[in-house]
């Protein structure tokens, strides 16, 4: 198993800068450019050293955050990478992120925010959404990473009508997007067995979440619906990629969704165990929880500890979970 870091650290010194819209549209275009330079060159050197660290501490995944280049796509200050000063040097170093990855075997991925909707009904966002994972997609290629993993976003009152939406935006996109796009299911909308048809349809891997599921049960048991989201990724050519939380109040908490800083090592579904996939841990304490989870993993192999399954009444509002 494979087990995966988000996006951002919490003591190694690793960090990512921002800028506001705001603040660029006080300055001059020469300036913003140089500006935007400037944090673009940070991020990139930055996430080579991502990269590095997380081979080093034995982690084999890392996500992107999406706005590893602020407000590329923005209407009034987006740029792209050949107006940047140091444009050239910039993709110098995205190269150097892609080689070093794929030499030391470290899974990139991408996980564009929520307001990236293709099924929804109005055409200027939907517009936005392409242009924001087409700009994902280009990234994406440059580093080597081979997932851009979305949600399909909200019912508008039909979910059958929206999934058809979603399918004809779905042949709108690049293959550059196409080729590396994932959708996950949620804990409001979209379920394991929602899902399915469209991803068999459309031939789109789906990243199965087992907090989600577990929030939002449809009557799957958690290893049917692994091996159900197993099965769309048979003949991709990559390995299954999943979603790993434990909730912040615990599962007989008022709100089970939250996510805690540590993965409780029960949340874990024992026909995960031995399989060779990429788990994403969604934990606030970033690569604390990861490394926690690794030691957590390591004393039950030494221990031969083997769990079985069980019926957890509570803890996945109706679901079968394999604890």
């Amino acid at each position: 198993m494979r087990l995966g870091l988000c996006c951002l650290f919490k003591e190694e010194p690793i960090s990512f800068r921002t800028t506001t819209a705001r603040a660029l549209s006080t300055l001059p275009r020469g300036e913003q450019l140089r500006k935007l330079s400037h944090i673009c060159r940070n991020n990139a050197e930055n996430l080579l050293r991502a990269v590095d660290t997380v081979a080093r501490l034995g982690i084999g995944a890392f996500r992107i955050m999406s706005p590893l280049f602020p407000r590329m796509t923005h209407p009034e200050v987006g740029y792209s990478l050949d107006q940047l000063p140091d444009g050239q040097g910039i993709a110098q170093v995205l190269t150097t992120v892609r080689d070093t990855a794929q030499k030391k075997n470290i899974r990139l991925s991408f996980h564009p925010d929520q307001f990236v909707v293709l099924p929804s009904p109005h055409p200027a966002v939907v517009a936005s959404s392409i242009q924001e994972l087409e700009y994902q997609g280009r990234l994406a290629a440059a580093v080597g990473a081979d997932v851009i993993n979305i949600h399909v976003g909200g019912v508008y009152g039909d979910k059958g009508q929206a999934l058809e939406r979603f399918a004809r935006v779905f042949a709108q996109l690049s293959d550059n997007v196409r080729s590396r796009l994932t959708l996950e299911n949620d804990d409001v909308s979209y379920t394991v067995t929602d899902l399915l048809p469209l991803c068999r349809q459309l031939s789109i891997p789906l990243v199965y979440d087992v907090h989600h599921h577990r929030c939002k049960p449809d009557g799957l048991s958690v290893e049917e619906a692994t091996r159900l989201a197993e099965s769309t990724w048979q003949g991709s050519g990559r390995e299954q990629y999943c979603h790993l939380s434990s909730p912040k109040f615990g599962w007989k908490g008022t709100y089970p969704k939250a996510h805690a800083d540590y993965i409780d090592p029960a949340d874990i579904p024992s026909c995960w165990l031995g399989r060779a996939m990429t788990v994403d841990v969604e934990a606030k304490a970033k690569e604390l929880a990861v490394l926690r989870l690794m030691a957590d993993l390591q004393q039950k192999r030494l221990d031969k500890i083997v769990p079985g399954s069980s019926e957890v009444g509570d803890a996945g509002g109706g679901v079968t979970l394999n604890r």
